[in-house]
């Protein structure tokens, strides 16, 4: 792999894993448009590693919250502002555990090795989003997020593990339906990656050795960079769509690419 293919592949891992198109379903497309051949798993962990330091970033006033609230519960001087803090974070924790489960039960299903698989579930991801469109949803904040909020974001996040269908797309959908606010849907979407990710980190780590012997420190860099830069501006872009209700906006993207790749791959 090269730098200016690694940088193409970054910046469309910082485009696609915020805007609710599919990150692993068009670095599939593309690596075979370009004819990569085969790249370890941890290449890709380390670019969405890339994009979670673009979520502290963005919200970093929500993690740094949710870590004060969690420091004063186990300091046991919480007060009324600490519980929807404990009550989100436990959510989260529910909702990995679900992701995690679902994860390990389709981990042995290679959906890359059939790139026709991953166009259609392109059109999967399109039809959720469409189905946001219809959502009558006043909700200003969490609302009060509980089993049901878990249960239904980490399974979407869990089907998400198949490249094509949408991590961020899935969850915002998701959280729409249990009944969180838009302008929170997106913030706790994101929030929800961060285990995730970590925990992919964990899986792959020992790929490392194998990483460094295909792909050079300056590829691997270079690619982070990109996946960096284009997402912070991604996530700021979709987070303004989705208070505007307008997710579903995407799907006029999806459903022709996701045709063409069928016929093209």
């Amino acid at each position: 792999m090269t730098i200016i293919q690694s940088i193409i592949l970054g910046a469309l891992q910082g485009v696609a894993e915020f805007l609710p198109i599919s990150s692993s379903g068009h670095l599939v497309v593309f690596r075979n448009f370009m004819n990569l051949g085969e790249i370890p798993i941890l290449f890709d962990v380390l670019l969405h590693v890339a994009t979670l330091v673009v979520v502290l970033i963005v919200f970093r006033k929500a993690v740094y919250s949710l870590i004060r609230s969690l420091f004063r519960f186990i300091a046991r001087r919480t007060d009324e502002d600490d519980k929807l803090n404990l009550r989100v974070i436990l959510v989260i924790l529910g909702a990995s555990v679900f992701t995690a489960v679902l994860g390990l039960l389709i981990e042995s299903f290679d959906a890359a090795a059939y790139p026709k698989i991953v166009s259609l579930l392109f059109l999967v991801t399109a039809a959720i989003l469409l189905l946001t469109r219809f959502i009558k949803n006043d909700q200003a904040g969490y609302g009060k997020p509980g089993v049901k909020t878990a249960v239904i974001t980490g399974i979407a996040q869990g089907i998400a593990v198949f490249p094509g269908i949408s991590r961020s797309g899935m969850t915002i959908s998701a959280s729409l339906f249990a009944g969180i606010g838009r302008e929170k849907a997106g913030e706790y979407s994101f929030l929800l990656s961060i285990p995730a990710i970590l925990g992919a980190i964990l899986l792959e780590v020992k790929d490392f050795g194998a990483l460094e012997a295909s792909v050079s420190a300056g590829v691997i860099i270079a690619g982070m960079a990109a996946a960096f830069i284009v997402g912070l501006f991604s996530i700021l872009f979709l987070l303004r769509l989705i208070k505007k209700s307008r997710l579903w906006f995407f799907s006029f993207y999806l459903i022709p690419f996701g045709i063409i790749s069928f016929f093209i791959l």
